[in-house]
């Protein structure tokens, strides 16, 4: 069973930034595309940012102009850099890793995003 570990979540104030990492021991990490999505008390889980393996970037139209999805595949790592925080952005964050459209997939445990003054 892959672990997928993430930090960085915490309280931030609006306009604040925050920095998610997420980790896994996966020997084909560059395989991987490496998702955040997040979920909102009451809310679905929404897909927040994502990047393919050759680095091509997709996101939420609400969050794309302070948001940066990253990755460092020779650390195992994906980065989500959150900047201009809004109480809106408040929720669990999860990363979610899948190798192509059929290979395996994984998600992390969740970490809590708190934006308020």
């Amino acid at each position: 069973q892959v672990q997928v570990e993430e930090s960085g979540g915490g309280l931030a104030q609006p306009g604040g930034s925050l920095r998610l990492s997420c980790t896994a021991a996966l020997r084909n990490f560059d395989f991987y595309s490496v998702a955040w999505y997040r979920q909102a008390p009451g809310k679905q889980r929404e897909l927040v940012a994502h990047i393919t393996p050759s680095r091509i970037t997709d996101y939420l139209p609400s969050v794309e102009d302070r948001f940066t999805i990253s990755r460092d595949d020779p650390n195992k790592a994906g980065y989500l850099q959150m900047d201009g925080l809004k109480p809106e952005d408040t929720g669990v964050y999860y990363c979610y890793l899948q190798a192509g459209q059929s290979g395996p997939r994984y998600w992390g445990q969740g970490t809590q995003v708190t934006v308020s003054a």
